[in-house]
């Protein structure tokens, strides 16, 4: 039972967002906060951005919760308006990691910040590093001033930077690998994965007078060696059932390769749902992660989605470029079974693929067809991998939990039917005039589900269907752990046969990854020749960006392939990577002019 304040506590249906300053807590009454959750976005209190739900969630169990969004990192001001907060401080960078938030795959600055006001990632008209809405690795800057502004103040990291920062990792616009963000920030905690269990256990417990915060699941905690030893029984010779020791700062510093063995113990790991405690020695401090937290259930993440969000921006900033984005599309899934070498989305949302059900999808679209500024078009019914909603194991599940390659598992059950009866119920809402899947389409699911694929080419496509083949060369998709070319031509012949059928003008918006590891130009070449025969336009493709917390990115290191370990070619320096790009943009697109680099957004795990 969770320990609750004696405080008024908003009764259901009160969307008033949550308060951004100190000044909006004395309105309701608070004359003190338990809870201040720091983020490098602005606040968008809509269940999309992972901000949103912890704080709506701590919320809705009765504790004073305040959120510092983009604070000036140059002076102590922004977070001193608050008084200490009660039982932590929490601190996230925001639905970015802020190294993609800031920087191209090449380094360059970026000019717009679909996170911040008018997507403008500046504060005023000066464009220095000094002057940017998100600082550099803001979960290392923002816990650095909150622990000079609160004092001893408990810190607990979170969100997608802290959880694929958690152990060494390599940081693209230094070009070097850097040890935990957890002994970087001296925090106290941190929270890896999809948050809510563990934020509401550390709540439970620092409310409870709990005298330990080990042992949380979701959690990773920050050691010297002697508290490792008090703590911990001795690893030396403990069986292997029980721990996974990954190389140390200093092994993979002498030995970098060992940076790929890191990240495929720890890929292997997380889909396994391994009970096993995970520790890794840094520089002066231990990491201990402990057993992953149970996944939300159906109803669990239902009752979620139910929370009073305002579905809007804080008024303070009403204008947000990734709001726009998303504001008309409702999230029905969560996890992805996919596993692609160069995503992050299992690593941190879990492989286990959870949907929501028909009635809570359906209320949702509801409430936003009663929004003043509807317009009729449900933008995006989808998620990571829409058409993964509703699916489930014949077998109840298994330790590979790698549903999609090389090809579909035969013990993967789809729900076809329920999820046409889905689209037909949320399109009879009264003031629904479209509704559309514009989140990615596995392209091996949908040939197994037909009557699913020629719904959406006939009444959900908005525009172009966007696939995600990335590339066609065999090897590089064996890299990539994505599904062979054939599926992809496969795919294109049946959905064109299908759009024929219901005389429907079919295009397709392919996304492709240039200058992934392994990539050489003769294989873009042949690209180019395997997308013409197919007469596939492409309009949306990016250098590949090694971020964080990924198969690809430890191969780019490394220079090491993930199934052989076998030396590999890697195109790193700038030089290489621009001739793969243009490659594409003068061979293949001269004709229908200059493509376009997709925006991080649309391609990095929220959260």
């Amino acid at each position: 039972m969770i320990a609750m304040r004696q405080h008024t506590i908003p009764l259901p249906g009160d969307r008033r967002p949550l308060p951004i300053c100190w000044e909006e807590c004395r309105r309701r009454g608070w004359d003190e906060l338990d809870i201040l959750l720091v983020t490098g976005d602005a606040y968008v209190d809509h269940p999309s951005f992972g901000i949103a739900l912890i704080a709506r969630l701590l919320d809705s169990r009765g504790y004073r919760v305040a959120i510092l969004p983009q604070p000036r990192y140059d002076r102590l001001d922004d977070f001193r308006q608050f008084p200490a907060p009660r039982l932590f401080c929490g601190i996230t960078g925001g639905n970015l990691d802020s190294i993609v938030a800031n920087y191209s795959g090449n380094g360059k600055v970026r000019d717009f910040d679909a996170f911040s006001p008018a997507g403008n990632p500046w504060r005023g008209e000066e464009r220095s590093k000094a002057n940017r809405r998100r600082p550099d690795r803001a979960v290392l800057l923002y816990a650095q001033l909150a622990r000079a502004a609160f004092g001893e103040t408990l810190l607990v990291l979170g969100g997608i930077e802290a959880s694929l920062r958690r152990f060494v990792h390599y940081d693209y616009k230094q070009e070097k690998l850097r040890s935990s963000s957890l002994t970087d920030a001296k925090a106290d905690l941190l929270v890896y994965g999809m948050g809510e269990r563990a934020v509401l256990t550390i709540a439970e417990r620092i409310a409870g007078g709990e005298a330990t915060l080990d042992g949380i699941p979701g959690t990773c905690r920050r050691l010297s060696d002697k508290e490792r030893q008090e703590k911990l029984p001795d690893i030396a010779g403990a069986p292997a059932d029980h721990w996974l020791l990954l190389p140390s700062w200093a092994d993979i510093g002498r030995n970098p390769a060992l940076f790929l063995d890191q990240e495929l113990q720890l890929d292997h790991h997380a889909r396994a749902a391994s009970g096993k405690i995970v520790l890794q020695r840094q520089q002066s401090h231990w990491v201990i992660q402990y057993p992953p937290a149970a996944p939300l259930g159906s109803e669990e993440l239902d009752a979620l989605h139910a929370l009073p969000f305002s579905r809007r921006p804080h008024p303070a900033a009403p204008d947000i470029p990734a709001y726009r984005m998303i504001r008309d599309s409702v999230t029905i899934v969560r996890g992805c079974s996919g596993n692609c070498s160069f995503c992050a989305i299992t690593r941190h949302q879990g492989p286990k693929v959870i949907s929501r059900s028909r009635e809570s999808i359906v209320t949702e679209v509801k409430l936003l067809s009663r929004m003043d500024d509807f317009g009729g078009t449900i933008s995006d019914l989808g998620g990571p991998t829409a058409n993964l909603w509703g699916t489930s194991c014949a077998i109840g599940g298994c330790a590979r939990n790698d549903c999609l390659y090389p090809r579909v598992c035969p013990n993967l059950q789809v729900a076809e039917q329920e999820f046409l009866q889905l689209l037909d119920t949320v399109a009879s809402v009264a003031g629904i005039e479209h509704v559309f899947i514009s989140s990615g389409l596995r392209m091996g699911l949908l040939l197994k589900t037909p009557a699913l694929l020629r719904r959406i080419i006939e009444r959900h496509t908005p525009g172009a269907m966007k696939i995600a083949p990335e590339h066609t060369d065999a090897d590089l998709l064996t890299l990539m752990h994505k599904e062979p070319h054939a599926v992809l031509r496969q795919f294109i012949r049946t959905c064109r046969q299908m759009a024929r059928e219901l005389s429907q003008d079919l295009r397709f918006s392919p996304y492709i990854i240039t200058a992934h590891p392994g990539s050489s130009e003769s294989q873009v070449r042949q690209l180019v020749k395997d997308l013409r025969a197919l007469e596939l336009q492409v309009r949306a493709f990016q250098d590949f960006t090694p971020t964080p917390g990924t198969i690809s990115t430890a191969m780019f290191v490394t220079g090491r392939r993930r199934d052989t370990k076998e030396p590999l070619t890697v195109p790193k320096n700038a030089s290489e990577r621009k001739k793969q790009r243009e490659i594409i943009e003068r061979e293949y697109l001269k004709a229908s002019g200059p493509a376009r680099a997709s925006r991080p957004a649309r391609r990095t795990t929220k959260r």
